[in-house]
């Protein structure tokens, strides 16, 4: 098996901007592993989620040391000419979540190009049931916020059926209140259309200014509340505010940065009414497919969402949407230099590739700085 490790660079067309900064660009990392004349692709990168962060220079330093082994030592990755998933845990366990996502996205990929299937249809599931994704609009000035919302109108042809709003202003609750009135107004004003009104604190809100604004947000139309207190890396303390909220709370409320994996998700069930699968968090297609399993045998709603990735994470990511209630994977929709071709775009609605694998393809000319291994 020959391995690489390469560095891609992403360029938002428009910078998105939530309560713990903005982003215009970010470096990622692209493993491959090639095998009998198939390649397969995990794409990973760093980030933070307010109480825990990773360096996407600590994480090329995992792989680094990690993806020779699989070079050498072939058996181990490759059971019957299929990945052996399971004699793998020894060596992915130990990783963290960002570095083992890339090899598990990697494995994946070549699994079902091997069978030439789509990971969608090896796992049962029913490509018609995708909803449409919601789009993404960052914080910052009213006028600025309305006219991403009509750029997003250009970018699909067809006026968005979910819109997720960025919240936890540094300039206050006011603020964020005359955003979702003016975002509110523009979506009402679309004749023949509904719009479904998401809001994303991403922990940007003390316990009295969400107990504050909620109930507000509710008799504004908003279909749920995303993430509205910090995430705390005490799962008890972590818990209890979810628990704060929940009994009061008039609309769907949902767990992002505190749900990383199984555990977490267990956790939170009892307090939230859904949570936000996230491949980087998750540390890959394995762990997110059971919590999505999980998650649907609790009665449990699904979100999955994304950071800033590419085609590939998200066309990863959009296997499991015949699953999802709320799709959130708009991020690879805002770059002006994405390497890949991915999910099917039709007009707001991604559907997983039929291609097999994660049906991602590199597009020709992309450019890839190789990372030693």
């Amino acid at each position: 098996m020959q391995v690489r490790l390469n560095w891609i660079t992403l360029t938002k067309a428009v910078p998105l901007a939530i309560s713990r900064g903005t982003t215009a660009s970010v470096r990622r990392l692209v493993v491959e592993l090639e095998h009998e004349g198939l390649v397969g692709r995990g794409e990973t990168g760093g980030f933070e989620t307010g109480h825990r962060a990773y360096a996407i220079e600590a994480v090329a330093a995992e792989l680094e040391a990690l993806l020779p082994r699989f070079a050498s030592v072939e058996g181990l990755a490759l059971g019957e000419d299929l990945p052996a998933f399971q004699a793998l845990e020894p060596w992915l366990a130990p990783l963290s979540p960002p570095a083992r996502c890339a090899i598990d996205l990697a494995l994946h990929d070549w699994w079902g190009q091997k069978l030439g299937q789509p990971l969608w249809r090896l796992w049962g599931l029913d490509r018609a049931a995708c909803s449409p994704t919601s789009v993404t609009l960052g914080l910052g000035e009213v006028e600025r916020v309305l006219a991403r919302l009509d750029l997003w109108q250009e970018r699909l042809g067809c006026w968005p059926q979910r819109v997720k709003l960025k919240l936890g202003s540094p300039d206050g609750p006011g603020h964020d209140r005359a955003l979702v009135s003016a975002v509110g107004r523009r979506l009402q004003e679309q004749a023949g259309t509904v719009s479904e009104l998401q809001v994303d604190a991403n922990g940007g809100w003390d316990l009295a200014t969400a107990q504050q604004l909620i109930p507000w947000l509710a008799e504004q139309g908003v279909v749920l509340v995303e993430q509205p207190l910090p995430a705390q890396l005490d799962p008890d303390a972590d818990a209890a505010s979810f628990e704060a909220l929940d009994l009061s709370c008039p609309i769907p409320l949902v767990a992002d940065e505190s749900c990383w994996n199984l555990a977490d998700l267990l956790r939170l069930a009892p307090h939230v009414d859904a949570v936000n699968i996230k491949l980087l968090k998750s540390g890959g297609l394995t762990e997110a497919l059971l919590m999505a399993q999980t998650a649907r045998s609790l009665g449990l709603d699904l979100m999955l969402g994304c950071y800033s990735d590419s085609a590939l994470l998200n066309g990863a990511a959009s296997q499991l949407l015949p699953l999802v209630r709320w799709p959130d994977l708009d991020s690879h929709l805002n770059l002006i230099d994405d390497p890949f071709e991915g999910p099917e775009l039709q007009g707001d609605r991604l559907l997983p590739s039929s291609r097999p694998g994660l049906g991602v393809i590199e597009l020709s000319g992309s450019a890839a700085a190789p990372a030693p291994c």
